[in-house]
């Protein structure tokens, strides 16, 4: 299965990048760069969100309804008008259910590591997590998900393979500071030396890569 961050690499990933720039009004070199932190930090919520059987319920239920995958099917008519309000709140609301308390704290992160103010990424965020929703729910739909103790090997191979029992690695290390972030200046600085560091190192994986696309 392909990672999130092979998608935005993808054809179908750029036209989700430019058009998610387009429809906020921000940089797309920026919001490119957002994104591929973001998203997997998105991810990872979700994963931990499912790890409860409660969770994992609400979720399932979530991608075999609205969130299907479908909104992928026609992204020219979702970016070309200019993505409807009713997307944004639907975002807003996904956000808000996945990231809790914690969502200030990384929208303030990811902001100062991508160079856009918080209200942005906001923005940014808003029409991203119901497309996020879409490629889960098309990636269950293709992959025979039907349940929801089959959504760990799901979110997790979208996230790289990485499982929960396996070995903690420096990306699962980096999404988790993301998301117990407060937004205070230590977590900066820590998840910037990880994600610089690997790309120094010219390692691959997550950190590797959210570090070259920065360093551009």
């Amino acid at each position: 299965m392909a990672g999130i961050l092979d998608l935005l690499n993808s054809d179908i990933g750029k036209t989700i990048i430019s058009g998610v720039a387009g429809s906020t009004g921000q940089d797309k070199g920026k919001t490119g760069g957002l994104l591929s932190m973001a998203l997997p930090v998105l991810m990872k919520a979700m994963e931990r969100n499912a790890s409860t059987p409660q969770g994992a319920e609400g979720l399932m239920g979530a991608i075999s309804g609205k969130h299907n995958g479908s909104i992928l099917d026609n992204l020219g008519g979702l970016f070309g008008g200019g993505v409807d309000d009713g997307i944004k709140q639907d975002g807003s609301k996904i956000l808000g259910h996945i990231l809790g308390n914690k969502q200030a704290g990384v929208e303030q992160v990811l902001g100062q590591k991508s160079g856009m103010d918080t209200g942005a990424v906001a923005d940014v965020l808003k029409v991203a997590a119901p497309i996020l929703m879409g490629v889960l729910g098309k990636q269950a739909s293709q992959n025979n998900v039907s349940s929801a103790g089959d959504l760990s090997g799901l979110l997790g191979g979208l996230l790289g393979g990485a499982s929960q029992s396996g070995p903690v690695t420096q990306e699962q290390t980096f999404l988790e500071k993301m998301l117990d972030s407060d937004g205070d200046g230590s977590v900066i600085d820590d998840v910037a030396g990880m994600v610089l560091g690997q790309a120094t190192k010219g390692k691959g994986g997550l950190g590797g890569l959210l570090g070259g696309l920065f360093g551009k």
